[in-house]
């Protein structure tokens, strides 16, 4: 059953009750007895737990950024792709003496 917040327009106390989605609205304050208005609330939050969620699925932007960052950290460095077409500075494919060419 949801729970409803509550307002008094009198003395502006504030309070819960627990009542069904179909149910009609408090009608009174239990502290001077007046009408009082139903607030718009936030609600509680869902967490889907079980087979079939993840929980990276609800992880915030900045978790996301750092995790990236350190996997960053934790790869090997790139191979330098730079070639100078001498064979004695690199050992990329145009070190062979008889470097194939693309067709």
């Amino acid at each position: 059953m949801p729970t409803y917040e509550y307002e008094c327009r009198s003395c502006h106390h504030r309070f819960e009750r627990s009542q069904s989605i179909t149910a009609r609205s408090a009608a009174a304050c239990p502290k001077c007895k007046k009408g009082s208005k139903r607030l718009i609330s936030i609600g509680g939050g869902a967490l889907f737990k079980g087979s079939g969620f993840y929980t990276t699925d609800y992880r915030s932007s900045g978790y996301k950024k750092a995790a990236a960052a350190a996997a960053a950290e934790k790869s090997p460095p790139k191979a330098d792709k730079s070639c100078s077409g001498e064979p004695k500075s690199c050992s990329g494919p145009c070190a062979s003496p008889n470097p194939k060419k693309s067709s």
